[in-house]
């Protein structure tokens, strides 16, 4: 297989009988172990249901558990400001392809892999990380390190860093790169080609 790699209420001293809805209807975790546990579905379905299947059920799980727009701002750096909406708009949508695309090639076949839940815990921002492990069937590890922000009343992951790496850092670098030589219709052929390389 391959792989990659309280908020504050200010408010009147009113009684209440009835305690306070939670804040998000979905807590940061469970986007996390959500993700994880269809990665393992699709993993032990694979070849059955093929790559295809694979990204049909990690399309709806992905979009809804990433902030693909705020993660599209942040790896075009300053080139963000210089597109107009349009070309936002094409960009967030050709890289959340690509995104999804790259989890269904990815995490294509199961061989006892598991998740691990090590920890959640506030950072500065009013985000969240939550820290877990890949056990693979031989007994390593990898540190997948997931951060999250709210967006609403939902949380979102905006990063992911694997064993130290930062995924959104990694992109930045070489998206940006790439656009100082080239324009956006270039860069975009380029995740076009890689989303259909995936599919093969």
């Amino acid at each position: 297989m391959k792989r990659v790699c309280l908020f504050v209420f200010l408010f009147l001293a009113v009684p209440r009988l009835e305690p306070l809805p939670p804040v998000s209807a979905q807590p940061a975790i469970d986007v996390v172990e959500n993700l994880h546990e269809t990665l393992l579905l699709v993993m032990k379905e694979g070849n059955q249901i093929g790559y295809q299947g694979r990204y049909d059920r990690l399309a709806p799980v992905i979009t809804a558990g990433f902030d693909m727009p705020f993660i599209a701002k942040i790896v075009l750096g300053r080139f963000w400001e210089i597109f107009d909406s349009k070309q936002r708009s094409k960009f967030v949508e050709t890289f959340s392809r690509l995104s999804i695309a790259t989890y269904a090639a990815n995490f294509d076949t199961y061989s006892g892999e598991r998740f691990k839940l090590i920890s959640e815990k506030e950072v500065s921002g009013g985000r969240v990380l939550v820290q877990t492990r890949l056990i693979k069937s031989d007994g390593g590890q990898v540190e997948l390190d997931y951060l999250l922000h709210r967006v609403g009343s939902q949380w979102r992951i905006i990063n992911v860093v694997a064993d130290g790496v930062s995924d959104l850092a990694l992109k930045r670098a070489d998206y940006t790169t790439f656009l100082k030589s080239n324009g956006l219709d270039s860069l975009l052929i380029k995740l076009n080609e890689k989303i259909v390389q995936y599919s093969n």
